[in-house]
């Protein structure tokens, strides 16, 4: 079963949409981690929806779609969006633009903040704070934890996206974006 939940299981399993007391809501460093009773303390981690703005359509009329950054991780062997744990003391910008400098090679100016998840995984009760992203500098260079890195249209890069949560984060930043829904 891994970490993917049905709604009921999600909703049943949700005990920990706890706020974390004393966390800063402009992103900085959470002042605890929150013990939920049967689950262990929270694992904090904090990413980005990389995106550029989509080039001229050949018609003249318009911008194509905006094109969006999905990684590769072959210990998961899964195509995912940049994010990872919080380091001690790190807040929660910090840990996105660190998370997305690592993951992909770029430096990044946020944006709005993305619809937080909340999910299970070995047990544990996880929660991923995301941004709206640009990259201002920077290349991809594969590695171990990446080893590819596609910029795709939002429709492609739904269908390849492995998890469904990750898919409505790429429909939260077409949103914001003021577009529809690829």
């Amino acid at each position: 079963m891994g970490d993917r939940l049905t709604a009921a299981q999600h909703r049943a399993a949700n005990p920990f949409r706890v706020r974390l007391t004393g966390r800063s809501r402009r992103g900085g460093a959470p002042a605890m981690r929150a013990a939920v009773p049967g689950y262990g303390p929270t694992v904090l981690a904090a990413g980005g929806v990389l995106w550029v703005p989509g080039g001229p359509k050949k018609d003249g009329r318009g911008l194509k779609k905006p094109r969006i950054a999905v990684i590769h991780r072959p210990k998961y062997d899964d195509w995912s969006l940049p994010k990872g744990k919080l380091e001690p003391g790190e807040g929660w910008q910090a840990a996105a633009l660190r998370e997305l400098r690592e993951e992909t090679g770029m430096h990044c100016v946020l944006g709005q903040e993305l619809p937080a998840q909340h999910y299970l995984v070995d047990g544990r009760p996880k929660e991923v704070r995301y941004w709206a992203a640009v990259p201002t500098s920077g290349a991809f260079t594969p590695g171990r934890e990446v080893d590819r890195l596609e910029w795709l249209p939002p429709k492609k890069a739904k269908a390849r996206l492995t998890h469904v949560r990750d898919r409505a984060l790429v429909d939260a930043l077409l949103v914001l974006l003021g577009g529809a829904r690829a």
